[in-house]
């Protein structure tokens, strides 16, 4: 989560990216001029301004696009039609045209208000697709691949609890427009995870840390931000340091791993002798009755934002659960997906553009995936039971995984571009976007079952979660999404962090680190309110001097 080099324009129409964006080139090297010269490094700008090759794409200098809110509203449409920096890499909808375009001047509270609903039913989505589909999938391969817990932590399940935060990532890696969101969400979400999380649970459940544990996990993040820190001072990331992160990664070893239990209300209360109708029926309904009714009222309303999620998902994404004696094996269902889940991929993948091409000009894509699919789903379902899944049933936890990827990928797709269009509307950088908004965002699910972790008497699991994960997200999130843009003849890319507040990112993530890593062993590693407090404080205080240097009422010149 590979797919061969494409340029931008191969099949489908321009600015679109779905997983073949995230795992092979982005059309940012490919245009009128021609691709961009062996040797040459490509360029992210970390501060959200264009790039300085960009005027190769349209014979012209663009003008930033947040430029846009100082024109009359009688020209905002026209200005992000004309303007190349206003066009969006990837995604099914085209939201800079959607608010400059569809709605009228006046109605621009109302279109940021709709924008950020749907902001908000993204993370959602991204939330329950990783929790219920992708993780336990990924469980699922690690156990039918004989995986120890160890491997299997550091691996599929980190990937897994990260695959939120690594897809929006390498999303926002892919389009040198947008890098400034990925190193904001990366260095954003570890600050806010190692201060407010961490300091939440101190203040929640007063423990005593495990030491050598507790030091590991805190060494090895340093380490993670140094190297992070020394890739940005240099301006550019080689074929080797990207390769060399995520191996950094793997050698931290998992603080906290799902359970890769699917939830109890997807389990059949059905007995196991019954028609295929029921059990298709069954096996399609996201709400477990009995629990609904004990569940107090604010449950239910998210249960009901999520379910029609939910109900997509389970149309479209096997789940393997190994933790049960059938596997969850639902014949009909799973017939169904064969058919459902290729399609899936080919209608997601670089945003429908494949799955729309015509074969010799005839016959689209998806027809000839739907006949496919078809064939094998019906020798699926006459070859095998009701009751006893195939031998081949692991291979639907590959299916699974490949098709909650799509979803994960084509959602953070959205995300990313819906956060370029806030910070359009609003004259907000793509990095303090990345460190409030995206991070937040990811980090709402670590909070959540952090604190109710430590809260139910597991403060030392809760607090070694918080350092464990976010490892893991920065090293493969900045190292996988430089990866990807490179090419055999193009083998680093340069980064351009112009801007003071991803240096404040960098210097307040450090500087956590080094508090927690001084005052824990300090304390004898009694955490209580007052480690809480301070560093509840310390991320208030980070937060006022990014925004404050955001605004330019701080400046590189005052310092």
């Amino acid at each position: 989560m590979g797919q061969g080099a494409m340029g931008q324009g191969a099949m489908g129409p321009a600015g679109t990216l779905s997983l073949a964006g995230v795992l092979s080139l982005v059309g940012v090297l490919a245009g009128d001029s021609g691709v961009q010269p062996a040797g040459t490094p490509l360029t992210l700008d970390l501060g959200g301004t264009v790039p300085p090759g960009w005027d190769a794409l349209s014979h012209s200098r663009g003008l930033d696009c947040r430029e846009v809110r100082k024109r009359n509203g009688s020209e905002w449409c026209r200005f992000v039609r004309s303007n190349p920096d206003c066009r969006l890499e990837g995604g099914f909808l085209d939201y800079l045209q959607g608010v400059f375009c569809v709605f009228p001047p006046r109605l621009l509270p109302l279109a940021v208000t709709l924008y950020a609903l749907w902001l908000l039913y993204l993370f959602i989505i991204l939330g329950v697709t990783a929790e219920k589909f992708f993780c336990p999938n990924l469980s699922a391969i690690s156990t039918n691949l004989k995986l120890s817990h160890n491997v299997a932590g550091v691996t599929f399940l980190a990937f897994g609890n990260g695959a939120p935060d690594v897809f929006s990532a390498v999303v926002a890696f892919s389009n040198p427009r947008t890098a400034g969101l990925a190193v904001g969400a990366v260095f954003g979400a570890g600050v806010f995870v190692t201060t407010v999380v961490a300091g939440g649970i101190a203040l929640v459940k007063p423990f005593t840390a495990a030491s050598r544990p507790f030091l590991r996990d805190v060494v090895f993040y340093m380490v993670a931000v140094f190297l992070t820190f020394v890739v940005l001072y240099f301006g550019r990331i080689t074929l080797g340091e990207a390769l060399e992160m995520p191996t950094d990664a793997e050698e931290q070893e998992s603080s906290g791993t799902n359970s890769g239990d699917y939830g109890e209300e997807y389990r059949p209360l059905i007995p196991s002798r019954e028609t295929s109708l029921r059990i298709l029926t069954a096996a399609l309904s996201p709400l477990d009755y009995l629990k609904w009714r004990r569940k107090p009222w604010y449950w239910r309303l998210f249960k009901v934002l999520k379910v029609p999620v939910e109900l997509v998902l389970l149309l479209t994404v096997p789940v393997v659960d190994p933790d049960k004696d059938d596997l969850n094996w639902k014949r009909p269902l799973n017939c169904l997906h064969i058919l459902t889940s290729p399609l899936l991929c080919v209608l997601t993948l670089k945003s429908g553009a494949y799955g729309l091409y015509q074969i010799q000009g005839i016959f689209p894509v998806w027809g000839l995936v739907t006949l496919v699919g078809s064939v094998l789903a019906v020798i699926t379902f006459i070859t095998t039971s009701n009751e006893e899944p195939p031998k081949y049933h692991c291979v639907f936890a590959f299916l699974g995984f490949l098709a909650s990827a799509m979803w994960i990928n084509a959602a953070a797709t959205e995300l990313v571009n819906i956060l370029r269009t806030l910070g359009v509307i609003f004259q907000l950088s793509n990095t303090v976007l990345g460190l409030t908004l995206l991070a937040w965002g990811n980090s709402i699910g670590d909070t959540f079952s952090d604190l109710t972790m430590a809260r139910q008497g597991y403060p030392r699991m809760a607090f070694s979660a918080c350092f464990g994960g976010i490892i893991f997200n920065i090293l493969v999130g900045v190292g996988l999404g430089c990866l990807l843009q490179m090419t055999s003849s193009q083998l680093a890319v340069k980064l351009e962090p112009d801007s003071l507040l991803v240096w404040i990112l960098a210097g307040a993530l450090g500087l956590s680190l080094v508090f927690s890593f001084v005052s824990v062993p300090a304390q004898c590693f009694q955490l209580g309110k007052a480690y809480g407090v301070c560093l509840i404080l310390y991320y208030l205080a980070f937060l006022c001097v990014a925004l404050l240097t955001e605004f330019r009422v701080i400046r590189l010149s005052a310092i």
